[in-house]
Parts: C-alpha cells; structure tokens; sequence
C-alpha cells in the first residue's frame, strides 16, 4: 500500500497548481503538502514583511494553508500563487488593522482610568481625602518638635520668626526643626530626595 501511496503523490508532484489544489478540494492530504512546499515560502516572505515579526508569519502562514481547501480560489481566474500573495497581503492588513484597533482601544480605556480628577469633583474630593489622611500619618511619624514647628508654618500660615517668637526659641533651631521635619516627610511621602 506504501509504493502506492508514493505513487500518488509522485503523480501529484508532477500536476499543475490547479491540479493539486483540486486534489486537495477532493480530500487528499497529500496535495497540501505539496502546495505548502511550492508557496509558503511566498506567503511567509510576504507576511513576514508586513508584520515585521516571524512569529506571526508564521502563525498567518499556517492558517492560510489549513484553510485552504474552504478557500474561494477558482483557476479559472488566475494563478494559486497569485491568489495565495493577494490573500496574505490582505490577511496582514488585517491583522495590521485589528492589531491598531486593539491599541486605540487600550489607550482610551488607559485614558478612562488614569481620569483627570479635576473633570470629576467627586474623584477630586477623594484623592484630597486620601492625601489628607497620608500626610496626617507621615506627621505623625515625626518628632513632636518637628511636627509642632510645620504645624504651625503650614496649618496656621506663621512665619519661621513668628514661629520663633512664640516658642521662644532661637531662629536657627526654628529652621533647622522645619528643615528636618519637610525632609523626614518627603522620605515618608516617597518624594524626590
């Protein structure tokens, strides 16, 4: 039964495109591997190029040829290898369209969620809220005479001499307090150092 079977697709190999492909319409698996010998080398090349990546050349490659026996090729129009280059160049513009679909489609949901808290006062108010609570907490982690200091620069609006003034302390150790406490909280608050 082998020798026969070799005889076929010997006599396969000697056939014209159309030949083959029509033994591939009547069902004989050997006639696709034939026609993938003569052209996916075409094909590939082809998707290659316009996709820019070998992977999906292939994929496409693949896929042209499995489906090839449901495909609309009529001989009577023209070549297999015309038909199969016309098909892989309009298959990667496909792709090539979906794939950009699919990336407009992200950056606007991107867009959605990153929100601009401004449009929306609600959004606003929490981000404030959440702020609030995340300073509050970074003051809290300073020294009582660190926080008292930018309390009173920050929460009450008092200059450093002000400040100075009240606490009876000299301006100096004012600064220093405050320069310390501000750094202690960048690093808390994950800012710049």
């Amino acid at each position: 039964m082998k020798i026969e079977g070799d005889k076929a697709e010997e006599s396969l190999q000697e056939k014209t495109d159309a030949e083959v492909f029509a033994a591939l319409k009547a069902g004989r698996s050997q006639a696709l591997a034939i026609l993938y010998d003569r052209h996916a080398g075409l094909v590939y090349g082809i998707a290659c190029k316009m996709l820019g990546s070998t992977a999906e050349a292939e994929d496409l490659t693949q896929d042209i040829f499995l489906n090839l026996a449901r495909s609309a090729f009529d001989p009577r129009r023209g070549s297999l290898r015309t038909y199969l280059s016309i098909l892989a160049r309009s298959r990667c513009l496909d792709r090539l369209r979906s794939w950009r679909s699919r990336q407009r489609s992200l950056e606007r949901g991107r867009v959605e969620l990153q929100g601009n808290p401004a449009a929306d006062p609600a959004l606003e108010q929490l981000a404030q809220a959440e702020q609030v609570v995340e300073v509050q907490t970074a003051l809290a982690e300073l020294s009582e005479s660190q926080r008292q200091v930018l309390k009173m620069a920050y929460y009450e609006g008092m200059s450093q001499t002000e400040i100075a003034k009240q606490l009876d302390l000299p301006l100096g150790t004012v600064k220093a307090r405050a320069r310390r406490g501000l750094l202690r909280l960048r690093e808390l608050l994950g800012g710049p150092s």
